[in-house]
């Protein structure tokens, strides 16, 4: 992900706008500036069954203790009090959106450790004699003896107030703990406190919730300290919030949460990186379950009406995108990036969000788009196709009404892209079609071939692709390279004067995504990191595309020796300038002649040493993944945006990107069994009970080539196994014959074999000699 811009801190609270002028101009200024937080992007939500292991009762008596904690608060002098707000328009809120329409793949770079961050003086906390073995003991004896008074003590003292929260959870009381990746709190500590949480009497945890209450009404008077976010850290992970009787508390304290300044946010961006994973999913599932039910409730009488309370969903977005941000600054991820997708809304009006998105921005209105992390790859498809539909009716109007104007006939096939190609010359034929109808790229694809009779129903059109794709990729061709080791393929370096052909492949992986064809292409991930690079083509021609930051990481995904062998080089111990005797110079055969380049100005006199070598790296994988293949990677990306131009890629992460052209390559042999379709034969016959028992258990590798020898592709579409209307039919031949396929069909030809060890080794005989697309 790459990297500009800045994201505007979050507003107060209309309660707060006004809170402690002086202090604030006094005091602000002494915070060191942070790099900005971004959402990074990008399963179904989990967490979704509602209640937990330690139900609680409803907290009207609560809720009653708030209210008249916000009477007695407004009835005081002071300039500045903290209450639950009662907010009726979404308008009112504070802007806690983040800027995805102005980011370019906008990254945060961890601090160092050893960064101190200036903050303000901390107050002398309350002593706290109680450690985690004293804890502990006190609960074993209270189930052994019934008598909980120590427990309820130690829990009630404890949730009072920010302060006693870190009296008992801080390493030392003494200690500021002023790095921001420590934050100096016992972790081990809260999490045995909260796992005891539950098994507790029910009267302890009421205690736990008011104390929470207490502390969340308390005034607000200047920036908070370290102290205070440690507190809201602490609260934070409380499982009691996984019960919908305590949304109304979890929702506030998400609110102070989601309206902390930026440089806060960055203290708990670097402290939730480092909660255990297991600790870090449970936070992410019940914050996706908190907008799930507030969407959807169950019992809609246990919250309060919408309009009181449009804020929670947005606070809770909030909260979870600086989850995500902590998420991507570690390698690996503590979770998977679809941990974060919510399935919820995958049933709310897509469009109406994304259109709202697109009027308003990340003004005052919320949308979901805001925050694409939490939005499924199925869902932006959605999003993506019904855009390009709506610009494709309107290019089709368009035309239907020049056609009219101009007194003519209309004429149905307007209304599509229409290709007439000849399979002799089928790259040439489609390039001039592609390139004469390119006002056409949005209309629906069908494709006709010269001399052959038939209607296009999706059968040819997939043909064309593939067909088109296979010769594209051989070798022999001399576009991309295959590469052994990483089973991929990369754009040539070789110079030529005509990169028509990379755009061609372009418009084909744009094409793909529009009509729904799954493409068996093997780029690796850096590609679709530079094809949203930007995610929008500039209005400055002058702009660069297709240009991104990379690593060896990037590059061993590509050429895994060499970056080995590169890794070798920055670890080395002995003198490089001696030892290696390199230069900044890079050498490439094109046509059978060895060619040089410089790395920088000069690079053939510049020796490479110990002081310079990670400079080295750094520029000669720049220029293998960026600056050799520019120009051909240039005609490329304006192929592929010429189709898919719309605002909703800046919803994607490249690995989505990859998912929409290449398919998921997470099969599911079960759910293919249950959508399969049958001609000649029924689900009941002995042959397909045959085949289904040697499929399910094959090995994965074998699962793979029977999915690529009945679809041109060994994955599986967005939309899962249900969208590749896979059939088999009966082949009514010797059984002596092998397998058959029309991949254009998704289509398998079984012979009605008698045994199930026959079947079996006859269709593995077939699937493990077909002809793969693409590959030598």
């Amino acid at each position: 992900m790459s990297e500009a811009g800045r994201v505007p801190s979050p507003a107060a609270p209309p309660e707060l706008a006004a809170a402690a002028p002086e202090d604030r101009k006094g005091k602000e200024p002494e915070r060191e500036k942070l790099p900005p937080i971004v959402s990074a992007g990008a399963g179904a939500a989990a967490g979704l069954d509602r209640g937990s292991k330690g139900q609680t009762s409803t907290f009207s008596s609560f809720i009653s203790t708030v209210n008249q904690k916000k009477e007695a608060a407004e009835n005081r002098s002071s300039p500045t009090h903290l209450i639950f707000p009662n907010i009726k328009n979404v308008r009112d809120l504070p802007s806690i959106c983040l800027d995805v329409r102005q980011k370019q793949r906008i990254s945060v770079d961890p601090l160092s450790s050893e960064m101190k961050a200036p903050v303000l003086p901390e107050p002398v906390l309350p002593r706290q004699p109680k450690t985690m073995k004293d804890f502990q003991e006190d609960v074993e004896k209270a189930k052994s003896t019934g008598d909980w008074k120590a427990v309820h003590d130690f829990y009630l003292t404890t949730f009072d107030s920010f302060p006693e929260l870190n009296a008992a959870f801080k390493k030392d009381a003494t200690a500021s703990f002023n790095t921001i990746e420590d934050s100096g709190i016992n972790a081990k500590f809260v999490n045995a406190v909260y796992d005891a949480l539950l098994n507790t009497p029910q009267d302890i945890q009421k205690t736990v919730l008011k104390g929470i209450i207490n502390s969340l009404l308390r005034e607000w008077k200047g920036p908070r300290t370290k102290d205070d976010l440690r507190a809201y850290f602490i609260l934070l992970q409380n499982p009691q919030f996984n019960n919908t009787s305590t949304y109304v508390i979890y929702a506030h304290l998400l609110r102070q949460i989601a309206t902390l300044v930026e440089a806060d946010h960055h203290f708990l961006v670097h402290w939730f990186k480092k909660i255990s994973q297991k600790r870090f999913k449970q936070l992410v599932e019940r914050l996706l379950q908190f907008i799930s039910l507030r969407l959807f409730p169950a019992k809609p009488e246990e919250f309060p009406p919408i309009t009181k309370c449009s804020w929670w969903i947005p606070s809770a977005s909030k909260v979870l995108a600086l989850l995500n941000t902590a998420n991507s600054l570690i390698h690996p991820s503590l979770i998977p990036y679809t941990d974060f997708y919510n399935s919820t809304l995958d049933h709310i009006d897509l469009m109406e969000e994304y259109h709202t998105w697109q009027s308003f921005g990340n003004s005052h209105r919320f949308s979901f788009c805001q925050y694409p992390f939490v939005i499924s790859i199925a869902a932006k498809k959605i999003i993506i196709q019904r855009d390009s539909e709506q610009q494709m009716i309107s290019i089709a109007r368009q035309s239907l009404v020049d056609k009219v104007s101009r007194r003519q006939r209309p004429d149905m096939n307007m209304l599509f892209l229409n290709m007439k190609v000849r399979r002799t010359h089928l790259v040439s034929d489609s390039l001039d079609e592609l390139t004469r109808k390119r006002a056409d790229l949005k209309k629906k694809l069908k494709v006709t071939f010269v001399g052959e009779a038939g209607l296009d129903m999706g059968g040819l059109t997939k043909e064309w692709f593939l067909l088109l794709i296979r010769q594209i990729f051989h070798p022999d061709y001399g576009m991309f390279t295959y590469h052994k080791d990483s089973h991929c393929h990369w754009f040539s370096s070789f110079k030529c004067d005509n990169y028509s052909e990379f755009r061609l492949v372009g418009i084909l992986m744009g094409l793909a995504v529009y009509n729904s064809i799954t493409l068996d292409i093997r780029f690796p991930p850096c590609c679709y990191k530079k094809l949203l690079s930007p995610p929008i083509i500039p209005s400055d021609q002058n702009i660069p595309v297709g240009i991104c930051s990379v690593t060896t990481d990037d590059l061993c995904q590509i050429m895994p020796e060499l970056a080995h062998g590169l890794s070798e080089l920055l670890s080395y111990e002995g003198n490089v300038e001696e030892d290696f005797y390199s230069t900044f110079q890079v050498f490439q055969e094109e046509f059978g002649i060895i060619k040089s380049y410089n790395l920088k100005p000069g690079g053939d006199k510049i020796p490479v040493t110990n002081q310079n070598r990670k400079e080295y790296v750094q520029l000669y994988i720049d220029f293998l993944l960026n600056k050799s293949i520019y120009k051909q990677f240039a005609a490329f990306y304006y192929g592929f945006h010429s189709v898919c131009a719309s605002n909703a890629l800046m919803l994607l992460r490249p690995e989505e990107v990859e998912i929409l052209v290449c398919g998921s390559p997470e099969l599911d042999m079960y759910a293919l069994q249950r959508s399969t379709q049958y001609d000649g034969y029924a689900k009941t016959d002995l042959t397909i009970r045959y085949f289904w028992d040697v499929v399910l258990g094959f090995p994965l590798d074998l699962q793979k080539k029977l999915l690529h020898f009945t679809t041109g592709s060994d994955r599986v579409p967005v939309g899962g196994m249900a969208d590749l209307n896979f059939k088999i039919s009966k082949n009514e031949t010797s059984t002596n014959w092998l397998p058959v396929a029309h991949t254009c069909f998704n289509q398998l030809c079984l012979p009605p074999y008698k045994s199930k060890k026959d079947l079996k080794q006859k269709l593995i005989i077939g699937i493990s000699n077909s002809e793969g697309f693409g590959l030598e």
